[in-house]
């Protein structure tokens, strides 16, 4: 093996991480990465400016993986532009290519948007959360003898963490995104514990002690918030 990293082994996250020590960074731009989930962002009013930004760096990343063998997989790389603005800022290059200019990228299992509505993001875990409950329905369905106490177990430990991943992001959503799991949180909380139509979705809470949607991304994302202008974001995988 001349270069890079074996995958699989018990050191292989550690060496990964000694090996992407020395990676590239700069004053203009922020580096995210995560094993070989990398993003590079930067923020400025000027477009113009911050493409110029990101560009810069990108160069010297390019230096960076020619020395120590490591090749960027174009395929997966995607730029994309957060703002309220018409348009996108200028496309930047990585070894001669074009980076594909996108509306919607994930990262690390969040589907970021162009204008950060999350909508895209809350459809995606809805649809996870009705898989998942299904698949359990046998266990936590109104029909079954499992104790109500077992059941609130197993939504706050299996159910639960699907909506509350990266809540400190994507719990800025708008009011409307919000009640999407709003509502399945819910029906859930009313389905096992089978109660008729006249108890209140409030009594529900109440007596489950089980905190509104809403109230569990405000705790969170109250210290999270920034004012965002321009914003650019450019992901790959090695």
């Amino acid at each position: 093996m001349h270069s890079g990293v074996p995958q699989g082994s018990i050191l292989g996250p550690l060496l990964y991480t000694i090996y992407t020590a020395d990676i590239s960074q700069s004053d203009t731009t922020i580096l995210s990465t995560f094993a070989d989930d990398t993003a590079v962002l930067t923020t400025n009013p000027d477009p113009t400016l911050t493409s110029a930004n990101l560009q810069d760096h990108l160069r010297t990343i390019e230096n960076w993986t020619r020395k120590w063998r490591l090749k960027i997989n174009d395929t997966k790389s995607s730029h994309i532009t957060f703002t309220l603005r018409r348009g996108h800022c200028s496309p930047v290059y990585i070894n001669q290519t074009v980076v594909p200019q996108a509306e919607m990228d994930k990262y690390l299992g969040l589907h970021f948007e162009k204008c950060l509505t999350w909508k895209n993001h809350v459809a995606t875990k809805r649809k996870q959360l009705d898989l998942k409950t299904r698949e359990m329905y046998w266990l936590i369905g109104k029909h079954s003898h499992l104790s109500l106490e077992n059941k609130l177990l197993i939504y706050k430990t299996v159910l639960k963490p699907v909506w509350t991943y990266g809540k400190e992001l994507c719990g800025c959503a708008t009011k409307s995104n919000i009640a999407v799991i709003q509502r399945y949180q819910s029906k859930f909380l009313r389905s096992i514990t089978n109660a008729p139509w006249y108890v209140s979705n409030q009594t529900l809470h109440s007596d489950l002690h089980i905190p509104y949607v809403h109230t569990v991304f405000r705790e969170r994302t109250a210290t999270h918030r920034r004012p965002w202008t321009r914003t650019q974001t450019l992901s790959w995988n090695h």
